[in-house]
């Protein structure tokens, strides 16, 4: 029986060491970052995605790697209570910050004036932080409050709410927790669409629309644009980890209050890929890191000289302007003076 228990438990232990390891090694490259890059709310949500990860993962699996030393270890309801709530947070947390990085990035590309007038920044960035971290601690706290049950699963492994309650409170907050996540994961992939459908539009009238080679408007664009498809390119591969291993728990909660029948095989293997999650999402950060910021130094080498080189009325006057347009080309004069 030993040495079953002995194997059982390498897999947690494994997946823990990976996943402080990963996320200490991706705050800390993050942390290293240019001061311009450590500027943007973007920026921001990922420190904070990162963070999230790595305090989920110190919190949530020693518990688990307990149980498989004693097996009686969530037989305390107040821990089991505990596990439960970690589990239903940091779910729910990583789906609502991926979602806010999406939004980000979608009023900068799609909405950029609305993106300056509300002044989001780092500030801005860490107040949505707190406002997720605060929504999320009461959201997941009404289980404790009575709203529902936390339970030993039949593994003995780990507990969740009892998403096959007869209950109409229970089952209420079981489906509530499921649509929360699902719109999160529904709204991700609609606004990822929508920034890379405008990426895409803006790179084909790049290409349609003649410049000559040494036109300023053309090194601006291609400044900006390049910029922007680096950090996409962190979103879109983050969100298909974090939103590819979150939806099996997702499909698994709405599947067991509908249908109420037990599975506990498929409810494991969907609570395991969920704790895949943390170890995945630092290494995205550590291994796009060199290349993005590659990139970024190549596409800001000559920004003093581009800086200095732009005619301001020159720009902005071969804009389309239209009466509704007068702001936001005030807007853009502004941010190249300053």
């Amino acid at each position: 029986a030993r040495p079953t228990s002995a194997a059982a438990m390498a897999l947690p232990v494994f997946m823990f060491a990976v996943g402080i390891i990963g996320n200490i090694i991706a705050i800390a490259a993050l942390s290293g970052s240019k001061q311009g890059r450590k500027s943007s709310a973007f920026f921001a949500l990922v420190c904070g995605l990162a963070i999230t990860d790595l305090l989920g993962t110190c919190l949530a699996s020693p518990i688990t790697i307990a149980t498989y030393l004693d097996k009686n270890v969530l037989h305390d309801r107040h821990l089991c209570e505990f596990h439960s709530f970690l589990l239903l947070f940091f779910g729910v947390a990583g789906l609502s910050i991926i979602c806010a990085m999406s939004a980000e990035r979608y009023l900068a590309i799609c909405c950029p004036y609305t993106y300056q007038r509300w002044g989001i920044g780092p500030h801005f960035a860490r107040k949505c932080l707190f406002c997720i971290y605060l929504s999320n601690i009461i959201f997941c706290c009404l289980p404790v409050m009575g709203m529902t049950e936390s339970m030993s699963q039949p593994s003995k492994t780990w507990c969740f709410i009892n998403w096959m309650a007869h209950e109409p409170l229970s089952a209420a907050y079981s489906f509530l927790y499921a649509s929360v996540s699902f719109l999160l994961i529904l709204m991700t992939i609609v606004l990822n669409f929508a920034v890379c459908g405008t990426l895409l539009i803006m790179h084909r009238r790049k290409i349609q629309r003649p410049v000559t080679r040494g036109s300023t408007r053309a090194h601006w664009t291609a400044l900006s644009s390049g910029v922007e498809a680096q950090m996409m390119t962190v979103l879109v591969v983050t969100s298909m980890v974090v939103l590819g291993c979150s939806a099996p728990l997702v499909v698994r909660v709405f599947a067991n209050q509908i249908s109420r029948e037990d599975n506990s095989h498929a409810d494991l293997k969907a609570i395991r890929i969920a704790a895949v999650n943390a170890i995945l999402d630092p290494w995205i950060y550590i291994l796009l890191r060199r290349t993005l910021t590659f990139h970024y130094q190549t596409n800001t080498h000559d920004l003093p000289t581009l800086y200095s080189s732009i005619n301001i009325n020159q720009l902005t006057a071969s804009l389309p302007l239209r009466p509704h347009h007068n702001k936001k080309t005030q807007y853009i004069r502004e941010s190249i003076q300053t």
